[in-house]
């Protein structure tokens, strides 16, 4: 059985760094699309983060390139978002996606991933 685990919320201040993580169950040596969505109250789920463990390839929302890095470590397992000079917002949910099968036309959009984390919130002040 697949699960996938968020980890690592927190609240900080703008312009702080914060690295959240996802532990990924169930997937012994297969590759996959991993990918990080956020939600705030009253919004849309957003793609912010994607990698193919295939190819080692990575994809990022425009609001966020530059300053998000997502990776994944070498047992395949786990994919860690590192979040730097993070910009002041409400309260979001990040959510961590996986799909173990196929192929994905769009990484960042929502429907094309499987399985789905129960979220892990981030803060960021003024």
């Amino acid at each position: 059985q697949v699960k996938v685990v968020e980890s690592g919320g927190d609240s900080i201040q703008a312009g702080g760094s914060l690295t959240i993580s996802c532990k990924v169950s169930g997937v012994s040596g297969r590759t996959m699309f991993m990918a990080w969505f956020r939600q705030a109250p009253g919004k849309e789920r957003e793609g912010i983060a994607a990698f193919f463990s295939g190819l080692s390839r990575t994809n990022y929302a425009d609001s966020v390139k530059g300053r998000f890095t997502i990776s994944q470590n070498k047992a395949g397992d786990t994919a860690t978002l590192q979040m730097n000079n993070l910009n002041p917002e409400a309260p979001a949910m990040y959510y961590c996606a996986v799909k173990l099968s196929g192929y994905i036309n769009r990484p960042l959009r929502s429907y094309e991933y499987e399985y789905w984390g129960q979220g892990t919130l981030v803060a960021v002040s003024c």
